[in-house]
């Protein structure tokens, strides 16, 4: 009777331990089953998790989105490979054919999605602020007036100035949703001091230029005159010989910057004529900040110009330049390109 009894007890044990371990394998293959589905989209589509959410109130987006289908089964998904907690705060790219295990493996690795912006060179630091601020995946726009608090100490060989015009590499930049624009202002000031040092470290010799900085000054006139690359050293050659032989620059890109706001896109003589900070038909040298953003070709050619014996520049009209050594020859070609064979199609930049 009791060895009846025993049999019988064992028997009832062996079939739960049976039963729990069937239910922990159905379990584990339907966990798995789970995980090799497919998010049920036909397109890419954006997902973001803010920061504090919980595993929770993700999945009832998801759900509600209609990213995921079983819910209930993607937090268990989650909680068994103990992950829960683990989710990324950020903006993400779900793509067709993403699989439920890959999408929890992009929310725990924090796989988001990466925007970006791109300053552009010749750009003015208006122009700059104006794009960055309305970029709809940047926050905490900055206004011009506050940009030297957010920027805090400038490089030594910098004035300190209200004026941080020029002091931005025109590049572009990724950066996730959510980032300050203060961010992107910041990287591009050390991306520019990076790139500065590089290439002052590579310089030709006898340059009339005291400190980087006013070699970035020059290349902000450089990058405003031509958008042709194979013309930038022969333009940064002009201007040197211009400063070496005390004769003023007089590039009309200067004298617009000085108008500012005034400037209606034609100059005459009266303008020209102005006594302002940058005009450098009446002021000697530089003027005292740049005048555009910069990239690399512009400041490498401030540092390594042409050399030659020309002095002066006039615009063909189809975006590039007459170049001459004489200012006999300089009136001869601005009467050409300017008057008795100006092109209709006349245009400042190469098309």
């Amino acid at each position: 009777m009791l060895r009846k009894l025993l049999l019988t007890l064992f028997g009832g044990l062996l079939l739960a331990l049976f039963l729990v371990l069937a239910g922990l394998a159905a379990g584990w293959y339907g966990l798995r089953w789970y995980g090799d589905q497919q998010v049920p989209v036909t397109s890419d589509a954006g997902f973001v998790i803010v920061t504090g959410d919980s595993l929770g109130r993700v999945v009832q987006r998801l759900a509600a989105d209609r990213l995921i289908q079983y819910p209930d089964m993607f937090k268990v998904f989650a909680r068994v490979k103990g992950v829960a907690a683990d989710l990324h705060a950020g903006e993400y790219l779900i793509a067709p054919g993403t699989t439920y295990r890959e999408l929890l493996h992009k929310f725990v690795t924090g796989d988001v999605r990466y925007f970006s912006a791109t300053l552009v060179e010749g750009w003015t630091l208006k122009e700059l602020l104006t794009d960055l601020n309305s970029h709809p995946k940047l926050t905490a726009p900055v206004e011009l007036k506050n940009l030297p608090a957010v920027m805090g100490a400038l490089p030594g060989d910098v004035p300190q100035t209200d004026n941080l015009e020029g002091l931005f590499y025109a590049d572009t930049y990724s950066f996730e949703a959510g980032t300050p624009v203060a961010s992107i202002l910041q990287r591009a000031h050390q991306r520019l001091q990076s790139v500065l040092a590089d290439e002052w470290d590579q310089k030709a010799e006898n340059l009339p230029y005291t400190s980087p900085y006013e070699a970035l000054i020059m290349a902000s006139i450089i990058e405003k005159e031509t958008g042709v690359p194979s013309e930038r050293p022969d333009i940064a050659g002009v201007f040197i010989r211009r400063l070496e032989k005390r004769m003023r620059l007089q590039t009309d890109p200067t004298v617009i910057y000085g108008m500012g706001d005034r400037y209606q896109g034609e100059l005459n003589r009266r303008m020209l004529r102005e006594r302002t900070a940058y005009n450098t038909y009446v002021i000697h040298g530089l003027p005292p900040t740049p005048i555009a953003t910069v990239g690399r070709e512009a400041i490498k050619a401030a540092l390594n110009p042409s050399n030659g014996e020309t002095l002066y520049f006039v615009a063909r009209g189809d975006g590039t330049h007459h170049f001459s050594k004489t200012l006999a020859e300089h009136n001869r070609a601005v009467r050409k390109y300017q008057i008795t064979e100006r092109r209709k199609d006349y245009r400042s930049t190469v098309q």
